[in-house]
C-alpha cells in the first residue's frame, strides 16, 4: 500500500534547501518520491510503509525543522 506524508518545513526557501532535504529523505527506507514546494514550504513524500519518525529525523539531519 502506498503512503503519502506531507510536512510543513518553514525554513526552506531555495533550491539548495530542496536538494538537501531530497538527498536526506531519499535514503529512508520505503521512499519512492519527494516533492518540495518552496512557495508553500511543504515537503510531500511518497512511498511504501513510511515511518513518520524516520522521515522527520531525515529532514532534521538535513538541517531543517518540521513544524508541529
Amino acid at each position: 500500500m502506498s503512503d503519502t506524508r506531507t510536512y510543513s518545513v518553514p525554513g526552506i526557501h531555495c533550491g539548495h534547501c530542496a536538494a538537501a532535504i531530497k538527498d536526506g529523505v531519499s535514503s529512508v527506507e520505503g521512499v519512492e518520491g519527494i516533492d518540495v514546494d518552496l512557495d508553500a514550504k511543504v515537503v510531500t513524500i511518497r512511498g511504501h510503509a513510511l515511518v513518520d519518525e524516520a522521515l522527520r529525523e531525515a529532514i532534521a539531519e538535513a538541517g531543517y525543522e518540521v513544524a508541529a
